[in-house]
């Protein structure tokens, strides 16, 4: 199979469905960023050598395909294909493994500067990535774009998980959060 198919060369492409849509579409930006949100959780897995984050990780990049396939979706057509869909159990897995991380990190007391190592900075792009997946989803919501509601709470619950991973792969690695200390 080849993976170019020449029919997106005039700036247009399928929704799942076939509905064709230019490239420029609200529904193509917002799971275009949850593709890119998926690599960068892919480069976080090659950076972290926790086998219990890899697996969490892997399980994220599984329902952020789903998330993908959701948006993708001409909410009009009915899909020849079976698109899985989130669970609250996806959102509850991710609200439990933040309370387990919680249970070994000290407190915050003031914002925190990304950095200090590869993979602290990574999960913290993916944040942010993830932070504009979810404005664009609710972007589609405000302009009468149907989106599964768990994708935004997904997504949500999602960056909250990221900022902890951050924070708990300093903890991992001995290397301690970069406080935010303002200019005064």
């Amino acid at each position: 199979m080849k993976i170019y198919t020449k029919a997106g060369d005039q700036g247009k492409t399928s929704l799942i469905g076939g509905t064709r849509v230019p490239k420029s579409h609200i529904r193509i930006e917002t799971y275009g960023t949850v593709d890119e949100l998926n690599s960068f959780i892919g480069l976080l897995n090659d950076l972290v050598d926790d086998a219990k984050i890899k697996t969490d990780l892997k399980e994220i990049q599984d329902r952020l395909f789903t998330v993908g396939s959701s948006l993708a979706c001409d909410p009009e057509k009915e899909s020849a294909l079976r698109i899985p869909d989130l669970k609250e159990e996806d959102i509850a897995g991710l609200e439990l493994a933040m309370d387990q991380m919680n249970e070994v990190l000290a407190p915050m007391k003031s914002f925190i500067i990304p950095g200090g190592h590869q993979a602290i900075s990574t999960a913290h792009i993916a944040r942010c990535v993830c932070r504009r997946a979810e404005r664009w989803c609710v972007n589609m919501q405000e302009e009468d774009l149907f989106v599964e509601t768990l994708v935004i709470k997904y997504l949500n619950r999602l960056s909250d998980y990221l900022f902890t991973l951050a924070r708990y792969i300093g903890h991992l690695n001995g290397v301690a959060d970069i406080p935010w200390k303002p200019r005064v």
